[in-house]
């Protein structure tokens, strides 16, 4: 009886922690995909979404191409950075949680477990989409210190790098014949605090993904 009552406890204590880990990731195919003129010609923005979860495997494809890193040597990556600060983070929202991309280990990392798909826009369908990107900005990157600090050319440059990061997972997207769109409309304040962001993290634009809807 007690020998079963400590596998019981084991048990349970390994399914609380897998609740809690991290998601592996499997290695992003950078190999395949359609040409790059005809993702272009693709490219699209969409508003109805298929409810079905995207495979690990497309959701890693989704993260390298946003934001993944294509010279290990150095370090930089697949989307421009001013100056190479590099003071992007990629949040993922998932049904099961948030999640920051760690590009150098290939995995994402909780942040905070729930669904919160609701906060990360005020359109219908975000809550519903499968995978909501958000680029947040971490202004300390950028060797700042303070909020007071934080000027709109500074800024600027974020709104820029989330953009190129946004078209990134667009053509991955026409590639993949995924639907997805590119989102400023956030109650950044709310999702902020939600998040535990601190008043050097700025969310800079949201995007959804998921598999068109047919």
């Amino acid at each position: 009886m007690r020998n079963n009552l400590a596998l019981l406890f084991v048990l349970i204590a390994m399914n609380v922690n897998a609740q809690k880990s991290d998601l592996i990731l499997p290695q992003p195919d950078t190999t395949g995909g359609v040409p790059i003129m005809k993702a272009l010609h693709e490219r699209s923005s969409a508003r109805e979404f298929s409810e079905t979860d995207l495979s690990m495997q497309d959701l890693s494809d989704l993260c390298w191409a946003a934001w993944g890193i294509n010279r290990v040597e150095s370090g930089k990556r697949t989307a421009p950075s001013s100056r190479n600060f590099q003071e992007m983070d990629l949040y993922v929202v998932l049904k099961t949680g948030v999640f920051v991309y760690n590009a150098q280990k290939n995995l994402l990392e909780i942040v905070k477990e729930g669904d919160l798909r609701d906060l990360c826009g005020t359109q219908e369908f975000v809550e519903k989409a499968p995978v909501n990107f958000l680029y947040i900005a971490d202004l300390r990157k950028r060797n700042l210190e303070k909020p007071e600090d934080i000027t709109d050319t500074q800024l600027l440059s974020s709104w820029a790098n989330a953009g190129f990061m946004s078209q990134n997972v667009y053509l991955v997207c026409a590639s993949k014949d995924f639907s997805t769109v590119i989102r400023a409309m956030i109650d950044r304040d709310k999702l902020q605090n939600e998040l535990g962001l601190n008043p050097m993290q700025r969310i800079i634009l949201g995007q959804t993904i998921g598999k068109s809807q047919k």
